[in-house]
């Protein structure tokens, strides 16, 4: 026993030994972060499996060949580690399929933002949203599990075709002149959608050959709809993920500075009206009716 354990000790140390000069190898001859970041991950899997493949090898001698050693091994502590077999199942779905990649823009379940590391585990990723407006980053890291990708599902923003569709609705008043108002609309979503339309154009030709896509219709639209509070034009535009809040922001600035320069624009908002019957009403604006006087009940003690 004690020699199976200062052997399985000398093992380990040497593996990560390996594992240390690989990589302090490859920190001085690569200056690329993203090419570092994947010789880094690559030497941790590899050291992980050549470390267990050992020491198993050292402490249960019956098991002479690979496939009878990792069968018993995975029956035995299946049911004990259910969730780490599965976020590692996870993990195997994401590295042959490859749904997400680091850098991409995810989200699964409730949780979202950009991923920067990818483990054994779980998935690292610098939340977006939260308790921030927008889809900007808060700051802090979350934690999300391998094997949610089965139960939740996965959405990557960035992954296949590199933009989204974004939308911002502006409400004006019953009185503004709509027609005038949506030709500024217009102009302004083309100045700022009319280059990501044409690259979207050329992304679509090469993801068309993986996905079946059915959208043709790149260019920045503005539809009308009628609301309770005013007219309300919605801007329809395609952006890249990360850019969608910048985005945002240059459109509504452009937009309150075009509508300053008119008169006849007005923006909507809520408001009260109180309306008196006797002087509104139907009956009241009957030509020659006189508009019935109404007392207003006295309040009692």
């Amino acid at each position: 026993m004690l020699n199976k354990l200062l052997t399985s000790i000398l093992v380990i140390v040497a593996i990560w030994l390996l594992r240390y000069l690989v990589i302090q190898l490859v920190l001085r001859r690569v200056e690329d972060p993203k090419l570092r970041y994947q010789w880094r991950k690559t030497a941790n899997y590899v050291a992980f499996v050549i470390g267990v493949l050992l020491v198993g090898r050292i402490w249960i001698e019956a098991f002479q060949t690979l496939s009878t050693f990792l069968g018993l091994l995975s029956a035995g502590i299946a049911i004990a580690l259910k969730e780490p077999l599965l976020n590692i199942a996870g993990w195997a779905y994401i590295i042959w399929l490859r749904p997400v990649k680091v850098g991409d823009r995810i989200q699964v379940g409730d949780q979202a933002g950009d991923v920067v590391d990818q483990g054994l585990f779980q998935l690292s990723v610098m939340e977006i949203g939260g308790q921030l407006e927008g889809e900007s980053p808060t700051g802090r890291i979350i934690y999300i599990p391998n094997g949610a990708i089965f139960s939740q599902g996965l959405a990557n923003y960035s992954h296949g075709f590199p933009y989204v569709w974004n939308e911002i609705p502006v409400t004006i008043t019953f009185e503004s002149d709509w027609e005038k108002t949506k030709d500024i609309l217009e102009k302004i979503a083309k100045e700022h959608g009319e280059t990501v339309s044409q690259s979207a154009e050329k992304a679509l030709r090469k993801t068309s050959h993986k996905f079946l896509i059915h959208e043709h219709r790149f260019q920045p639209r503005v539809f009308t709809e009628v609301r309770e509070n005013g007219i309300n034009l919605t801007i329809r535009y395609m952006c890249a993920p990360h850019e969608r809040r910048a985005t945002v922001h240059a459109i509504w600035e452009d937009i309150l500075i075009e509508f300053a320069k008119h008169d006849d624009i007005a923006l909507a908002y809520p408001t009260t009206r109180i309306y008196r019957e006797p002087e509104e009403g139907i009956e009241a604006k009957k030509p020659g009716k006189k508009a019935p006087s109404r007392k207003l009940p006295r309040a009692h003690d």
